[in-house]
């Protein structure tokens, strides 16, 4: 537990400033916005292989070179628009990374014309359409994976999205409030 000021936060804030700030207004707070979800979906995406905070670091890029997470305008970019996106030394230029946004954010749209929306998709999964609230007393208690994002994961991959296996599931999971692994005794629990 890392204790700023008389603020008790979970210890990976790193008493980073941009860490902090994230986790005390984002971090395992419930979304329900299908945009702030695709936002989420290509960010965790993104950080396959890397920290998270190197994401958050260039988030804002990534919301400029993103047409600001719109799915659908995403899903229309062009290979021309691919080449603009990797010459932006502001976002991890990964070719197959930013190819997988754009098929992700068509199969995306499909998920949500299928089921009303990705949320309603994702909650399908979850026990009694509900967020989970873990009781976990330390880090080292939080899964890096669950069944629940194993299964999640395997369903996206069946239906072609790429870059977002079980971990990185699990990732999102806890960014968008499914999942509440705040620790006990966090101020933001």
């Amino acid at each position: 537990m890392i204790n700023i000021g008389e603020t008790n936060r979970c210890p990976w804030c790193k008493n980073d400033t941009l860490y902090t700030q994230y986790h005390d207004n984002e971090w395992g707070k419930p979304v329900s916005n299908d945009r702030v979800l695709f936002e989420f979906l290509i960010l965790e995406s993104a950080q396959a292989g890397l920290s998270w905070i190197t994401i958050l670091r260039k988030r804002e890029n990534y919301r400029h070179l993103f047409a600001d997470f719109d799915p659908v305008k995403v899903a229309a970019f062009t290979q021309t628009e691919v080449e603009a996106i990797m010459l932006n030394a502001g976002i991890i230029r990964n070719r197959l990374k930013i190819n997988a946004a754009i098929s992700n954010a068509k199969l995306f749209l499909t998920l949500q014309a299928e089921f009303g929306s990705f949320y309603n998709y994702l909650y399908l999964f979850m026990p009694q359409n509900k967020r989970i609230v873990n009781t976990f007393a330390s880090m080292k208690e939080v899964p890096a994976r669950t069944e629940i994002s194993d299964i999640i994961a395997k369903d996206l991959k069946k239906r072609g999205f790429k870059f977002f296996g079980s971990v990185i599931c699990y990732a999102f999971m806890q960014a968008v409030g499914m999942v509440n692994d705040h620790i006990l005794g966090c101020d933001f629990r």
